[in-house]
């Protein structure tokens, strides 16, 4: 019986990884990648927007407790300057002849909350724009 010898095997197997191996790997990152970070954004910019609508709510309601106690929707009523978290200015605005309100959220520092104006909210309770509440 006539036995082939074989040259003996490396004890530590193959080593390291193949070209094709590393570019499947980096394309599976590369089409996560592009899946998640539209929703990472939008999601970002919805709890930015969220700080907006607690400071205007907010300033909403000192303006309605100071209309209780005075009759009349005054700047000087109106304690919340910025929103909670301090990412929006909160403006105020009278409105003429119907003696109402509006109020106006502005990003600070450049932030992008997706919306292409401020956010306001009036005494009639119409918000604005539509998309980003």
């Amino acid at each position: 019986m006539h036995y082939v010898s074989h040259p003996p095997l490396s004890r530590h197997g193959q080593r390291g990884f193949t070209l094709i191996e590393l570019m499947i790997v980096l394309a599976i990152i590369g089409i996560v990648a592009a899946i998640a970070y539209p929703s990472y954004t939008r999601y970002a910019q919805k709890s930015l927007r969220t700080d907006a609508h607690a400071g205007l709510m907010q300033a909403a309601s000192e303006l309605e407790r100071c209309y209780t106690r005075t009759y009349a929707y005054a700047a000087s009523c109106l304690e919340t300057k910025q929103s909670p978290e301090q990412n929006y200015a909160i403006g105020f605005s009278s409105e003429g002849g119907d003696g109402g309100y509006t109020l106006t959220a502005t990003t600070r520092n450049g932030q992008d909350d997706g919306c292409d104006a401020p956010l306001t909210l009036d005494a009639k309770g119409n918000q604005e724009p539509d998309e980003c509440w």
